[in-house]
């Protein structure tokens, strides 16, 4: 073979050689729950998918999904096993995880029928009603404690608000078989919707049961403890699509509440 040709080969072969090394390396593994709408699908429908796809465009990556239900150990054994990325919906002190600073924070709210009052923690009424509450690897969310904590346990009527029974709990209010529930801000904001004004959210009162039992969370994106390159650059791309995130989450209906961490003002990396 001819010297000329020789090396345009070799060059080539280089070439090609780059490209696949780049392509490999600007892939984006995404966890998530094959069937958690409003959150994510495996149809791609959940505004974490749609977040998702806009951070991997911004990334010049391409995105691939590792569906996973997002239960016990999974942290373990898909984030840090390194078969995927990025979770794209962590709470902020989430320690088993590297996270960004948050870019949304939302609320647990009351669904009641239009025309009733707006129920509170504190209020007295809450007492004779049944009351929808989510239920987790069988222990209530935050609101299942606080009305425990206020001898309403047998109130308390538990709802799996998950997979193909997400819209359960506040298709039981429309339907009159809860008085009232108390839901995760956007799985009620989404499936409230469907109902257009016979529902309304109220959000729950106070913020923090006292001593210490929250009621608004922020959420971030969370990576590997050790990728702290990733994580500034997903940080970049939270602060320059603010807005386009904000847009998809009020697209589904997500409660939001204004952001209070100094370092989610200033892009500052935690």
């Amino acid at each position: 073979m001819c010297s000329p040709c020789l090396k345009f080969l070799v060059g080539f072969l280089l070439l090609i050689s780059e490209l696949g090394a780049t392509a490999q390396t600007r892939e984006l593994r995404v966890c998530a729950d094959p069937n958690n709408m409003p959150f994510s699908s495996r149809y791609q429908t959940g505004f974490e998918n749609r977040i998702a796809e806009l951070v991997a465009r911004d990334l010049n990556a391409r995105l691939s999904f590792v569906w996973q239900r997002m239960g016990r150990g999974f942290v373990r054994e898909y984030l840090n096993k390194s078969q995927c990325d990025l979770l794209i919906g962590i709470p902020t002190n989430y320690r088993p995880v590297l996270t960004t600073s948050p870019y949304y924070r939302s609320t647990y709210v009351f669904v009641s029928r239009q025309g009733e009052p707006s129920p509170s923690l504190t209020s007295p009424a809450l007492r004779g009603l049944k009351i929808g509450v989510q239920v987790l690897d069988e222990q209530y969310t935050p609101p299942g404690e606080a009305l425990a904590r206020r001898g309403l346990q047998g109130a308390i009527v538990g709802f799996d608000a998950i997979g193909d029974s997400a819209d359960s709990i506040v298709r039981a209010v429309a339907d009159q078989k809860v008085d009232i529930a108390i839901v995760w801000g956007p799985l009620a904001g989404y499936f409230a919707k469907e109902f257009g004004h016979d529902l309304k959210l109220t959000p729950v009162e106070p913020e923090v049961d006292p001593p210490g039992l929250p009621f608004s969370f922020e959420i971030s994106m969370g990576v590997q403890k050790s990728n702290l390159a990733l994580r500034d650059r997903l940080q970049k791309v939270l602060l320059d699509r603010r807005s386009d995130i904000r847009a998809i989450l009020d697209e589904y209906g997500v409660p939001q509440l204004p952001l209070t961490s100094l370092a989610s003002a200033h892009g500052v990396a935690r």
